[in-house]
């Protein structure tokens, strides 16, 4: 997640759907170390632990914006690295998701690995949502058998 928030070109914007306590949001601001030219965007559709994760006191560059996913994904502009981490953005509304990277940005999904989900519903609906980024036609993808199971897409550039 650093190495991917590090490669955002100059004046890029970075989304996080699902922001939690801030662990990939601190991965994200670890990458991009001194730099002041990337917008991070972060939603939380929880309003306590969007407060509570708000309070850590990120760089100015950071917004944690409350809401679901899957009603926010679309609205607030495109972005060069989308990381959805909630199922408003990955399970519910892929495509709007992968519509608002930019050409060249990079799409980065975990929690692919279906055998280590007892959950038949969730193992169907990430199961989609790996069928539907791999045969996507504007991705290039790469499953990367690590941790919770990762893919990482990048739109085609055209």
């Amino acid at each position: 997640m650093a190495c991917l928030a590090n490669a955002v070109p100059v004046g890029g914007r970075i989304l996080e759907i699902g922001t939690g306590c801030g662990v990939g949001l601190s991965w994200i601001v670890h990458g991009l170390g001194s730099r002041l030219d990337v917008e991070v965007v972060s939603v939380e559709i929880d309003s306590a632990i969007a407060a509570s994760t708000r309070s850590v006191g990120w760089p100015d560059w950071v917004s944690i914006v409350e809401g679901d996913g899957a009603d926010v994904v679309g609205t607030i502009g495109a972005f060069d690295l989308i990381f959805p981490d909630a199922p408003g953005g990955k399970i519910f509304k892929l495509r709007k998701t992968i519509s608002t990277l930019r050409p060249g940005g990079f799409l980065l999904v975990d929690d692919m690995d279906l055998t280590a989900h007892e959950d038949p519903e969730l193992r169907e609906g990430l199961a989609s949502v790996r069928e539907r980024i791999v045969t996507h036609p504007d991705l290039v993808c790469a499953e990367l058998p690590v941790a919770s199971g990762v893919i990482v897409a990048t739109k085609l550039r055209t």
